[in-house]
């Protein structure tokens, strides 16, 4: 397949409202797209009046006479011919989804992501949903064809970085504990090699990467961070400024300079900029992202999996659902897949005959995340996986939840 050079600088998005161009159809020889921050714009002193929501730009009829571009009708002969020379050209993608590297998750949502869809990853605080995220764009990132752009707007991509470190240490799948790294112990190795060289001593080390290579603890997991790292794309996003505009242009981009091989991580939905539309409430500008979300999804013909928070009410229930989740009536409409997660301990029945709090303390490390919505195929199915989290990472291999949680649902094998 062949795939495009991403050499310039990421576009500077515009906060005025106006259609994105359309990506250029030049193919050239990619290398590995730079890891740079995109020039953010200055908010202006006079913000500009609220706007109607940005539509695509119409496209222009190819050479063979068939439209090419969203927004513009087209009869189903030309879509005919349109999957057919894609197929003629090798390109499957549209058939092959991608995996998550979660099972049995993939099996359960169609085998995995599919381009222009939006999936959704609900919960409360401190359930591991960055870390899910993260490892997801990770194992999307190891494949060679493929590339993850990661935008969040809670940590720096250092600390992402660090963060990746842990979780290689310890190797999902493989999960290999005895040689796991915390992020405390790698901060105070880090300053501990860096200090021996400042004091003239021969064994320090100078470099980040010349430290991560001299302990052992660190070294293969530098090596298998360093297998994917052109791939994975970071962006410290800002909640003042990295408004959808900004996201479509990225993303836009990236999909030109990829060839389409590209997945979209928000972290997370609700801290979107909006500007300069003018949301009447916080439904209103959930309701604004997500449809934003999905039409970048749709007219750039990517996936995008983004994390979504819950409301006060939602926080207080025993057991989150995707009803808790703040604008929940746009983001069950707009969204093709919803993955809600529940600490485990928390939502097993208490009244269930096999209930006993002595071994049910075992289940505290474990996370379940329900599909409660699923456009390829079963919803409200519950399945489980352990939480690693000083190691900031899931063993990907789960199962299917055998026991009985709050709800009166039980959950067969």
């Amino acid at each position: 397949m062949s795939t495009r050079r991403f050499t310039d600088d990421l576009p500077e998005p515009d906060l005025s409202v106006k259609p994105p161009a359309a990506p250029s159809p030049a193919a050239r020889p990619l290398s590995a797209p730079p890891l740079q921050r995109p020039q953010m714009p200055q908010r202006s002193s006079n913000p500009a009046p609220a706007a109607p929501r940005p539509q695509a730009q119409p496209a222009a009829p190819s050479s063979q006479g068939r439209v090419v571009g969203p927004y513009l009708p087209r009869t189903l002969t030309q879509v005919i011919n349109e999957a057919d020379d894609k197929v003629v050209q090798g390109d499957l993608v549209d058939y092959l989804p991608l995996p998550t590297g979660f099972d049995p998750l993939d099996g359960l949502i169609g085998g995995g992501l599919r381009k222009t869809e939006l999936i959704l990853l609900g919960g409360a605080q401190g359930l591991g949903k960055t870390i899910a995220t993260l490892q997801i764009a990770r194992n999307v990132a190891m494949r060679p064809d493929h590339y993850a752009f990661y935008l969040s707007y809670e940590h720096t991509e250092a600390h992402l970085m660090h963060r990746l470190l842990c979780l290689e240490s310890i190797n999902p799948p493989e999960i290999d504990l005895a040689n796991g790294l915390k992020l405390r112990d790698l901060y105070q190795q880090i300053v501990a090699q860096r200090a021996k060289k400042f004091m003239g001593r021969e064994s320090g080390q100078g470099s980040l990467q010349a430290i991560l290579r001299d302990m052992p603890q660190t070294a293969p997991a530098l090596s298998r961070l360093l297998r994917y790292s052109d791939r994975l794309i970071l962006l410290k996003a800002s909640p003042a400024v990295t408004n959808l505009t900004a996201i479509r242009e990225m993303t836009a981009r990236l999909a030109d300079a990829t060839g389409g091989n590209l997945t979209v991580f928000v972290d997370y939905l609700q801290k979107v900029a909006v500007h300069p539309e003018r949301p009447r409430d916080e439904n209103d500008k959930v309701t604004i992202i997500v449809e934003g979300l999905k039409d970048i999804a749709m007219t750039l013909d990517v996936p995008i999996f983004s994390i979504v928070a819950a409301d006060r009410e939602g926080l207080k229930s025993k057991r989150i659902h995707l009803f808790h989740l703040r604008g929940s009536s746009a983001l069950d409409y707009e969204s093709d897949i919803a993955i809600i997660m529940n600490n485990k301990y928390q939502i097993l029945a208490k009244d269930h005959v096999a209930f006993n709090p002595y071994n049910a303390k075992q289940y505290r490390n474990w996370v379940v995340f329900t599909i409660e919505k699923n456009r390829a195929g079963k919803a409200m199915i519950d399945i489980e996986f352990e939480l690693h989290a000083q190691h900031f990472a899931f063993n990907p291999r789960g199962q299917k939840v055998q026991q009985q949680l709050i709800d009166d649902k039980i959950i067969e094998s």
